[in-house]
């Protein structure tokens, strides 16, 4: 069964391009990975520095593996976590 992921970032106005650009090359990666059916990144049009992601695995197995990667350790713990005031992450079984 998929396994889905829809996170809802928020970060101040100043750093929205930092976490845009970093947003947009875990997209680079994490569709390259095996188990990645789908890697959204929408930015919020009426809430600057908001940011929705939507990401579909294989499996809950895929999307672990996506979590211990290279690419999410550096791009989303190490730059895009530390600018967040926001984060809201909803797990979800594709029907």
């Amino acid at each position: 069964m998929a396994y889905a992921v829809f996170a809802h970032y928020r970060c101040a106005a100043d750093d929205a391009d930092t976490v845009r650009d970093a947003l947009l090359k875990m997209r680079e990666h994490t569709r390259q990975e095996p188990a990645n059916l789908a890697y959204e990144v929408h930015a919020e049009a009426d809430a600057p520095g908001g940011f929705v992601l939507y990401e579909v695995y294989e499996d809950r197995a895929g999307f672990d593996a996506h979590s211990a990667a290279e690419h999410f350790q550096e791009w989303i713990v190490g730059v895009v976590r530390p600018l967040l005031t926001e984060r809201t992450v909803t797990f979800a079984d594709v029907l």
